[in-house]
């Protein structure tokens, strides 16, 4: 947008130019008058709208009100689908929209593949996002919003659509506590331009909401913004879906006592006290909730998968029932959730895809056991190149790209098979396999996972199943 701003500005002023410099002294007095204090000039209102909130393209808003359970999807990430080759993003497209269910796709506000969304106050530039939307609408899918993260005058920066600071200190850094009615007031802004977005997550991951006097995270600020947003998103329909806190569920290794929940601890480790304390005043002090959602990693603060990488997966449904124990009914999603640590790149490449999809599969079966109706695949798409662990499709980039990989036909198949309303049923397993396997089943389908990188053979429900190493099937009732 800055690169569009600065052609257009060329070429006016070489139309001045050639009508003579009376024109120049005009046209010098008008941009003084229209430039007012603190806007950013010409440059900082440049690709932006004062129309924010007026509604994009042709939704589709369903009818009624909308359930608070989505499902199972994931989220869109720096790079998705809606860029790239003709026939690669139609690939995806259609293979998304031929599910036979709207697979819930998450998309945020600023950053992660959208721009400064209101780069001066009351100046709104989303045709980034704008895309985002399009593309989840073309494939058929449930639009969510994380409302995050915040544009930089909120947060002591400079406005201006060319000014906008994408660090991540800058981009993870929350509003100041003068700008949390700005902010709610720009939430709202998205919820009319998108009416059929129905569900929004106040925030992500606490980012910027950290007591640096007191080491322990701002549940207060967070809690205050949380409220406001709550409020002006039911201003504009009573019936959109608001969830938070998006707390990390961040848990330590079990030898550790400082800082250890003793209440919430297992194999896996011991959850963080002081997210607990910052979830209890979030539960205690909201204005309202539609669902709860957090995230988390299966893995100790400190990478270890404890007692291994299938067993810790334990944490999942561990945090689950202690959440819907203090919950009650509100259904519970998991925003993000990670069961293979990064390298200091944050690279996931150290597992085979088979070993990798095994994991994610039982990490998807603990959540569903602690009560998870809803959960979103962090996808890791990379702009271009063959290897991408973990991604959902092949580069789009590419004419031949857009093919599903093995992690989108987990996630697909799961939110298929165990979708919201699910009722889980409990299946037999020979004893000789219990610790080899791991099982899901409702009425209609059982997921078999196999922990071991050996052929495991299993008799599951009475029948008698063989899996190669890291083997995950699907079996009808």
């Amino acid at each position: 947008m800055a690169r569009h701003g600065w052609n257009a500005n060329v070429r006016w002023w070489r139309l001045v130019a050639l009508l003579g410099v009376g024109l120049v002294l005009l046209a010098l007095v008008l941009t003084l008058v229209d430039t007012g204090p603190g806007d950013g000039g010409k440059n900082g209102i440049g690709g932006t709208s004062p129309d924010g909130d007026k509604v994009h393209g042709n939704p589709v808003v369903p009818p009624g009100a909308p359930a608070p359970r989505v499902g199972w999807g994931f989220t869109h990430t720096q790079y998705s689908a809606d860029d790239g080759e003709d026939a690669a993003v139609e690939r995806v497209r259609a293979e998304l929209a031929g599910q036979g269910r709207p697979v819930p796709q998450i998309q945020h506000l600023m950053g992660w593949g959208a721009g400064n969304p209101e780069p001066v106050k009351g100046r709104y530039a989303f045709a980034a996002m704008d895309d985002r939307i399009d593309f989840i609408r073309a494939s058929k899918g449930t639009p969510v919003v994380t409302l995050c993260c915040a544009p930089d005058w909120m947060k002591g920066g400079r406005p201006g659509a060319d000014h906008t600071d994408w660090s991540q200190a800058s981009l993870e850094k929350a509003p100041e506590r003068a700008h949390y009615a700005d902010f709610a007031r720009l939430a709202a802004t998205v919820a009319k331009r998108y009416p059929d977005v129905r569900h929004f997550l106040v925030w992500n991951e606490f980012k910027g909401f950290w007591n640096d006097a007191e080491a322990r995270w701002d549940y207060e600020g967070y809690t205050e913004l949380y409220n406001l947003v709550y409020k002006e998103l039911k201003k504009v329909d009573a019936d959109i879906q608001v969830g938070g806190p998006y707390l990390p569920m961040s848990s330590l290794d079990p030898r550790r006592t400082d800082g250890a929940s003793k209440e919430l601890t297992g194999p896996w480790g011991s959850l963080d006290q002081r997210v607990l304390d910052a979830f209890a005043y979030w539960n205690r002090h909201k204005a309202g909730a539609d669902f709860v959602v957090v995230d988390g990693a299966s893995y100790t603060e400190d990478d270890a998968m404890l007692p291994d990488e299938f067993r810790a997966t334990d944490k999942f449904t561990a945090v689950g029932r202690w959440l819907r124990e203090r919950t009650g009914d509100l259904p519970l999603w998991w925003a993000e959730y990670y069961v293979e640590p990064g390298d200091s790149e944050d690279d996931r490449d150290g597992w085979t895809e088979p070993h990798r999809v095994a994991v994610h599969a039982a990490g998807l079966m603990a959540m569903a056991e602690g009560g998870a109706t809803s959960g979103f695949y962090w996808n890791p798409q990379k702009k271009d190149g063959d290897a991408c662990a973990g991604c959902l499709w092949t580069s789009t980039r590419r004419p031949d790209g857009g093919a599903a990989l093995p992690m989108l036909r987990l996630v697909e198949r799961f939110g298929k098979e165990f979708g919201p309303g699910t009722r889980y049923a409990t299946v037999p397993v020979d004893a000789g396999a219990r610790d080899d396997v791991r099982v899901l089943a409702d009425d209609e389908a059982i997921l078999v996972v196999n922990t071991r990188d050996r052929h495991v053979d299993a008799k599951v429900d009475g029948r008698r199943v063989g899996l190669p190493g890291y083997g995950v099937q699907w079996l009808e009732r």
